[in-house]
């Protein structure tokens, strides 16, 4: 039997919707993320749905504030190596400010390396912050090499 709180932590896809329940300015606590007009998140939304399996944002969203509260998304990469692998890659996991230390982060993350397995990924990667590696540690990931970025503009 589950507890009210896990009944309403449902991790779940995300919807043409979610734009009205706060999805944008929960990736405003994670980085710089300008408004988005209606047009334009649902200009991208089609995009990433249309990719189906291989771009997936998954949420759980605080079903009776009717809030998302937490999110990340894991997008396919498809290799010649090994054997014309796959390697997943997460990206934009974020959890309400009002709603951490309940494993949300914990859960969207075991969403997203489900899915990656599941498509048959044979590695899913990130990148985070230094101050984020034992989150991800207790995710079961390890540290290896090193991130480089390059920004345009």
């Amino acid at each position: 039997m589950q507890n009210s709180e896990e009944q309403n932590f449902r991790i779940r896809r995300l919807e043409i919707t979610d734009k009205r329940k706060g999805f944008i300015e929960l990736l405003q606590q994670l980085t710089v993320c300008d408004s988005v007009s209606e047009k334009d998140f649902e200009d991208r939304f089609r995009e990433v749905d249309s990719l189906g399996d291989d771009h997936v944002i998954g949420v759980i969203e605080d079903e009776v504030a009717g809030k998302i509260i937490a999110t990340g998304c894991v997008f396919v990469e498809k290799k010649f190596i090994r054997n014309c692998g796959k390697v997943g890659h997460i990206e934009d996991v974020v959890v309400d400010s009002s709603a951490r230390g309940k494993q949300l982060g914990k859960k969207v993350v075991e969403f997203l390396t489900d899915h990656a397995r599941s498509v048959g990924c044979y590695k899913v990667i990130l990148d985070c912050t230094v101050k984020n590696t034992v989150f991800y540690e207790k995710c079961g990931f390890k540290q290896k090499d090193v991130q480089m970025a390059m920004y345009f503009g």
